[in-house]
C-alpha cells in the first residue's frame, strides 16, 4: 500500500455553498502531512468528510483503503483523532479516562498499562487527579493519548498546540514526530506556519476550497522565496514559510 490515506477529487457543498472543490491528496506511511489554509479555506470540511461525518457532493476517501463511507467502521478502525478543543467528564479520574477510552476501541488494559501509558506522557502523578483539574496541556497530551491508545494506522490532529506554552508544545511535537518513526501517519491542520515547517514532511496550501500548492515546506520555501508575491512579504532577510503562505493566499484576513 503507498498511502495510509488517500483522497481523491473530493467536493463538499452546503447548500448552494461549495466548501470543498475537487481537491485530492495523499497520506503516505510514517508521514506528516500538513494541512494549511485561512480560515474558511476548506480544512474542517476536508477533515470532516475524512472522518465520516459528512458525505461528499463526489469523489472518494479511502483510509488503509477502506472507503469511508461503504466501509465505515474499518475505515474508523485505523483512525485516532485529536481535535482542538477537547472535553472529558471533569469528575473521572485520569486513569479512569484512559481505561474507558480504551474500552470502547476495544482495547483491554491493565492497571500497570494505564500507569505506563500516563508515566510515558508525564501524566502518572495526575493518574488519580479529575479531568476538571488538569492544564490546557496536560488534557493535550490526555487527548493524544486517547486518540492513539488503539494504537492507529492514521491519526488526524486538529490545530493541537492552539494555546500551548512553548515547552508544552514543543513536547507534543516530539510525540507527533515519535507516531512518525514508529510508521504512523499524521495528518495534520495548523495556522502555525512554525510547526508546518518543524515537523511536516509535506504540506498542502488550501484556499477558496482548493489546493493551490503540495510540497516539502522547506522546498516550497526555496521555490518561491524570489517570487514578487512572495519577496514583498519578507521582513527578516529570509523567507520563511508564512511569507510563502500569505503572497499564495493573500493579505486579505479572512472571518
Amino acid at each position: 500500500m503507498n498511502s495510509l490515506l488517500e483522497v481523491k477529487d473530493l467536493t463538499i457543498q452546503y447548500d448552494t455553498k461549495t466548501a470543498v472543490q475537487g481537491i485530492s491528496f495523499d497520506v503516505r506511511p510514517g508521514e506528516i502531512f500538513g494541512l494549511l489554509g485561512p480560515n474558511g479555506a476548506g480544512k474542517t470540511s476536508t477533515l470532516s468528510a475524512i472522518e465520516g461525518l459528512i458525505t461528499p457532493k463526489q469523489g472518494s476517501v479511502h483510509v488503509v483503503g477502506f472507503d469511508i463511507n461503504k466501509d465505515q467502521v474499518e475505515a474508523r478502525a485505523n483512525m485516532g483523532l485529536q481535535l482542538q478543543v477537547t472535553s472529558f467528564q471533569q469528575d473521572l479520574q485520569v486513569q479512569e479516562i484512559v481505561t474507558l477510552y480504551a474500552s470502547l476501541y476495544g482495547v483491554t488494559l491493565s492497571e500497570d498499562e494505564v500507569r505506563q501509558k500516563l508515566a510515558d506522557i508525564a501524566l502518572l502523578d495526575e493518574a488519580h487527579a479529575t479531568a476538571g483539574k488538569l492544564s490546557g496541556g496536560q488534557l493535550q497530551r490526555l487527548s493524544l493519548l486517547i486518540a492513539t491508545v488503539h494504537n492507529p494506522a492514521l491519526v488526524l490532529l486538529d490545530e493541537p498546540t492552539t494555546g500551548l506554552d512553548p515547552q508544552s508544545r514543543r513536547k507534543l511535537w516530539e510525540r507527533v514526530e515519535a507516531m512518525r518513526e514508529s510508521g504512523r501517519s499524521v495528518l495534520l491542520t495548523t495556522h502555525s506556519m512554525e510547526e508546518a515547517s518543524a515537523i511536516c514532511d509535506r504540506v498542502a496550501i488550501m484556499d477558496h476550497g482548493k489546493i493551490i500548492i503540495i510540497d516539502n515546506p522547506h522546498k516550497l520555501v526555496e521555490t518561491y522565496k524570489d517570487d514578487p508575491r512572495v519577496k514583498v512579504h519578507i521582513r527578516h532577510g529570509q523567507a520563511t514559510l508564512e511569507d510563502v503562505f500569505i503572497g499564495l493566499t493573500g493579505e486579505h484576513i479572512r472571518i
